[in-house]
């Protein structure tokens, strides 16, 4: 290896040398160097004042005692400092007189609204839309009704869980052990014929003395349902589980059961209010119901 100057530009080479290339020796420019000793510098300063060395279970503290978990903490807590007169101010105010409310009522939908897209959009869609299994809770059609108290109630004690007394319970026989195939398909064309997917027939006519003697009881004599038991109305163009022959057949023949948690026991009642006001609010929310006087002058408004 030898070294040599360069006569163009007086430079030494490295003395190595390639197909007759040679490399100079030039030194780095100094403002590269101070920018480069300068990070090194940072570097190490870092390390020392931030969480940075990772370990098997944690990593070092830092001396200044920061970290992105308890900065989040500090933000939350004054988030929860800011809203908590809100939150007092909903906890205190009996849902259904949030609408007598305006103000009230919209901070309460927005919380509900955030509140959503945490909990319920797994199952009901981001647009609370839902989909075959999971209720549409934009449209007028309710098992157990839409105003506000009925929907606080379902959300906090759910659908059918068994470990809990309180909630809301419908069940629906296997008609599978109790018609035979022939008369299940007879009940499915009354059923078609009263939500007006085809015209009368010999089947409808037999399904309708099936109907009034196995369903009527909970669905109705016209099959607009019953809210007492959760009976949905199926003379209407909702479907659950699909209205067409073969959806309307399985149904009846082995009922599906869905169940929706009860939430009661996961969320606080403050955001169960709020979810209960954002769920109205979507458009097929009903107005409370007026309380029924009693023979005694009193009223009986329970939900």
């Amino acid at each position: 290896m030898t070294k040599r100057i360069d006569e163009p530009t007086g430079t030494s080479t490295v003395g190595h040398e390639w197909d007759g290339i040679e490399e100079l020796d030039t030194p780095l420019p100094r403002w590269w160097l101070l920018i480069f000793f300068s990070c090194i510098v940072f570097a190490i300063g870092y390390v020392i004042a931030f969480p940075a060395i990772p370990f098997r279970h944690s990593a070092s503290a830092g001396v200044l005692g920061w970290s992105s978990h308890g900065d989040l903490d500090t933000q939350l807590a004054a988030e929860r400092q800011r809203r908590a007169p809100l939150l007092r101010a909903i906890a205190a105010t009996p849902i259904t007189d949030l609408p007598a409310n305006p103000q009230l009522l919209a901070q309460a939908v927005e919380g509900g609204r955030a509140a959503f897209k945490v909990h319920c959009v797994q199952c009901h869609g981001a647009g609370a839309a839902g989909s075959k299994g999971y209720p549409n809770l934009n449209d007028d059609d309710w098992l157990w009704g839409g105003d506000l108290a009925t929907l606080e109630y379902t959300l906090t004690n759910g659908i059918r869980n068994p470990d809990h007394e309180a909630t809301r319970l419908s069940l629906m026989p296997a008609f599978g052990e109790i018609l035979t195939p022939a008369e299940i398909n007879r009940v499915v064309a009354h059923v078609r014929l009263i939500s007006g997917q085809q015209k009368p027939n010999a089947a409808s006519a037999a399904g309708a003395v099936l109907f009034a003697a196995n369903c009527a009881v909970c669905h109705g004599p016209e099959g607009k349902g019953g809210r007492e038991v959760g009976a949905p109305n199926l003379s209407d163009a909702i479907w659950l589980y699909g209205g067409d022959t073969a959806a309307i057949r399985a149904s009846i023949t082995v009922p599906h059961a869905g169940v929706m948690p009860r939430w009661g026991n996961r969320l606080d009642a403050v955001t169960i209010r709020m979810l209960a006001a954002y769920v109205h609010s979507l458009g097929g929310g009903e107005a409370t119901p007026a309380p029924v006087a009693t023979a005694e002058g009193g009223a009986d408004g329970g939900a």
